[in-house]
């Protein structure tokens, strides 16, 4: 089987396919993906990130919520990247069996995954993992829909 050239995006470039901005623009970088089919991100989290001055003081934990936004972002490159797409949002369709393993910090490096298993029109559903060094910290599956 012939090795396929990674595809790379920078936060310049995502943001010219996500409507995301500061703060709640959280992936970084597009390390690869394949439009339609999956896409793997990262976010590295810092201490200057404006959750951490209430999420806890003196303990700093990224907020879950956002670790399950940033998966959803992960996957929406992957959707909104194919042409058909350009200029679309995608939106949260619902969360199923989310799942926390591991605490997020400032110095992590958030490794992002999120496969599309299904869609039918604009409606849709992805797999989605987050890991710190290999390890898992959060499993989901997200739907999604197209506008």
């Amino acid at each position: 089987m012939e090795e396929r050239e990674k595809r790379s995006l920078t936060a310049t470039e995502i943001a010219e396919i996500l409507p995301h901005r500061y703060p709640f623009a959280l992936v970084d970088r597009i390390e690869d993906y394949e439009p339609g089919v999956w896409a793997k991100g990262i976010k590295c989290v810092t201490m200057d990130e404006h959750f951490f001055q209430g999420h806890f003081p003196g303990h700093p934990v990224m907020p879950g919520v956002l670790i399950i936004e940033a998966l959803a972002q992960t996957g929406a490159v992957a959707m909104l990247s194919l042409p058909e797409n350009k200029g679309k949002i995608a939106l949260f369709g619902g969360i199923k069996n989310a799942r926390f393993k591991k605490q997020v910090v400032p110095g992590d490096v958030l490794e992002l995954y999120c496969e599309i298993t299904e869609q039918k029109g604009p409606v849709g559903t992805g797999k989605a993992e987050a890991r710190v060094n290999g390890k898992l910290a959060c499993r989901a599956e997200l739907m999604f829909a197209i506008q």
